[in-house]
């Protein structure tokens, strides 16, 4: 359980994600998260990374229990400074990172997905931002690179989904596959990749976030800025609470 790297061949860096059973990552496993990645970047042989996750979905953002059990804001801070990580170590790799989603990509999960270079999804994966459900904000800077402008307003307003096959209407996802050819359809694309020149593979990320239109880090950091203030007004605690209490509730009744 955790965050764990290995090499699966020549040039393929695979990063997964296998905290059960949603993959709501605590604030530990975001840097952890980062970590890998980055050291699979460093590495000279390496020449695409794919990040993929176990169980039931790919991501469910931070873990809330573990900020509503932690007295004070540090839990919030330690989160929101661990994506903040986590996404700059996806967007600056030194090599593409491949993201292969299945089930449901919430939250912290748009961040990674929406800062990556290629996104293969299983055709049960949905994607969406339940942050104002919440109490939180962030993470529509990423939601902004999967869809247009105004559908992520409305995703982001309501706090709905998207599914895998609007977002290769869209083409921000390049292949809907089923669940179970999930991995094996990234690293299709991760050894195509990877037979390429590493030289040329590591300039060409390079100059792609040269010409990139918008300053990722910067922009996600502002709405982080938000985050805080309604964490520090008590608007997130009241929200959270009720959201707990409403797990708690279905759990009683099941």
């Amino acid at each position: 359980m955790g965050i764990t790297r290995h090499t699966e061949s020549a040039g393929i860096a695979v990063v997964t994600v296998d905290y059960p059973p949603v993959n709501a990552i605590p604030s530990d496993g975001w840097f952890a998260l980062a970590d890998e990645i980055r050291a699979a970047g460093r590495d000279p042989q390496t020449r695409v990374v794919v990040l993929r996750a176990e169980n039931r979905g790919f991501n469910a953002g931070v873990d809330i229990k573990e900020m509503q059990r932690t007295p004070g804001h540090q839990a919030l801070i330690d989160a929101n400074h661990g994506c903040f990580e986590a996404f700059a170590a996806v967007y600056d790799c030194p090599v593409p990172v491949i993201t292969a989603v299945q089930g449901f990509c919430l939250g912290g999960g748009i961040g990674l997905v929406g800062n990556s270079d290629i996104i293969i999804a299983s055709d049960d994966a949905t994607f969406g931002l339940p942050e104002v459900d919440r109490g939180a904000l962030g993470a529509a800077t990423h939601l902004a690179r999967l869809v247009p402008q105004h559908l992520m307003r409305a995703l982001f307003f309501t706090a709905s989904t998207a599914t895998a096959q609007q977002l290769h209407h869209h083409g921000s996802v390049l292949k809907v596959v089923p669940r179970a050819e999930l991995d094996a359809a990234a690293l299709e694309v991760a050894k195509d990749i990877a037979a390429k020149d590493g030289r040329v593979i590591r300039a060409a990320k390079r100059a792609l976030n040269g010409i990139d239109l918008q300053d990722v880090h910067r922009s996600y950091r502002f709405e982080q800025g938000f985050t805080f203030e309604l964490n520090l007004s008590g608007a997130s605690d009241e929200i959270r609470d009720r959201f707990d209490a409403d797990l708690a509730a279905q759990k009683d009744k099941s």
